[in-house]
């Protein structure tokens, strides 16, 4: 019997004694190249990626034209003293603007969500003179300072106090709803009764309110149509800011540009990441005008190592182009339909399958004992998971208190059919042996 490579003892023995543990446990293979939607363990055997890396490869592993934009500007220009402009940072800071709605005219370049985060609350405070600042129970917008202070789905214990005037509020969740009328989940009176709990603790300093409008970390949410609108009505009345933190679903994921086109409102502030790097890191501060005079005559400051490095900007551009060249958007409304369908397939077989929500190619399939009780299974789905990869598919689960595992699948935006049923295929297989 021939003993995997993926076993390598001495490789392992190595991550053990060098490598700082950050969260949960490393998958047991040992991943040497990517290529398109799949990744490539040290046996060589293919794994068909259904989570684009960390949610951000929208265009696949190592697309050509993103390896030979890196190329040319390793060759050429990455990175700058942070007070120099070259042409990419402009040339990106524009596309952006010209792909996004009138309002958001200024960009800043720096490397990640959580930096991105950082600056938007940073620009929010400074803009309203408030400290304040709401968000979901179940968000995720980084790991560092107010970004962190922002975070209510993990990472809060053991550290001290969060930065003062961290709000949340209940997520509005269609499957698992708090509040009912008639049956049915009613978002709004949640969302009436947060606020007023809100306005109870607010010290009259209250300066944003920041959101996913698809919550990915709190098992793939998507905030029902029409909410946004009303957030961002409740952030008017107050004098607060709308940040729209559009990590995982910005650059066509969800089958349109952007996810917050769909209610037809326009934030005060816009984060993206992510998706707009590809995989490589590369994030944008989206701001209006006015706001952005208001800022810098205020004497905004965010000064770092790695604001408008040129490479990654290239790499910005770069992206763009191929998602508008290739009709990405659509193809992600369409690969999502395709995806969504096999998915509630599989839930009509197995009555583990709970629900399956999300938009585009953004979408979780939440997987409980069973569907009249919607308890948790979290051993069934870390054996699914665990299944999955064995059978050659890479599945991502979120298990979150109170609720059961829940399967972000996000697979790139140029996934073929034939990949997107290969991967529904062993999922079922994967469920039928784990339940045995």
């Amino acid at each position: 019997m021939t003993t995997s490579k993926n076993s390598d003892l001495a490789f392992w023995a190595r991550a053990a004694n060098h490598l700082v543990r950050y969260g949960g446990s490393f998958s047991p293979v040992v991943i040497e190249r990517a290529q398109g939607a799949y990744v490539y363990d040290a046996d060589g055997r293919g794994i068909l990626d259904f989570t684009s890396g960390q949610m951000s490869a929208v265009l696949g592993h190592s697309h050509p034209e993103i390896a030979e934009v890196i190329a040319q500007s390793a060759r050429s220009l990455t990175h700058l003293y942070s007070g120099m402009l070259s042409r990419p940072v402009v040339d990106l800071a524009e596309r952006l603007s010209d792909i996004t709605p009138a309002g958001l005219d200024r960009s800043m370049l720096l490397s990640t969500g959580g930096e991105a985060n950082e600056a938007a609350i940073k620009m929010a405070k400074l803009a309203t003179g408030g400290w304040e600042v709401v968000a979901f129970a179940g968000s995720w917008h980084g790991m560092t300072g107010v970004a962190a202070s922002a975070t209510y789905s993990a990472g809060r214990k053991g550290y001290g106090p969060s930065a003062a005037g961290s709000f949340a509020i209940p997520v509005p969740h269609p499957y698992r709803p708090g509040f009912e009328r008639n049956g049915r989940a009613d978002w709004q009176a949640e969302l009436d009764y947060a606020f007023a709990l809100v306005d109870c603790q607010s010290t009259g300093n209250l300066a944003a309110f920041i959101a996913e409008p698809i919550l990915s970390a709190a098992g793939i949410v998507d905030l029902p149509p029409g909410y946004l609108r009303a957030l961002k009505r409740k952030c008017e009345e107050r004098g607060m800011l709308l940040i729209l933190d559009e990590a995982q679903t910005g650059l066509g994921r969800t089958g349109a540009m952007f996810a917050f086109e769909r209610d037809e409102i326009v934030p005060d502030i816009l984060t993206l990441s992510k998706t707009l790097g590809a995989g490589l890191p590369l994030s944008a501060v989206l701001v209006g005008a006015e706001l952005e005079e208001r800022l810098h005559q205020r004497g905004f400051l965010f000064y770092t190592t790695h604001v408008s490095d040129p490479l990654p900007a290239a790499v910005g551009l770069k992206v763009i182009e191929i998602v508008q060249r290739d009709g990405l958007v659509a193809r992600a409304a369409q690969a999502g339909q395709r995806l969504r369908r096999g998915l509630e397939a599989i839930q009509a077989r197995y009555e583990c399958v709970g629900d399956v929500r999300g938009r585009g190619l953004l979408l979780g399939m939440e997987i409980v004992q069973d569907r009249a009780s919607k308890a948790p299974a979290p051993q069934l789905g870390a054996a699914i998971t665990a299944k999955c990869l064995v059978l050659g598919l890479s599945m991502n689960i979120v298990n979150l208190p109170g609720m059961a595992g829940v399967f972000r699948i996000a697979p790139p935006l140029t996934v073929s059919d034939a990949e997107i049923d290969q991967g529904l295929a062993i999922l079922e297989d994967a469920i039928g042996q784990s339940l045995g």
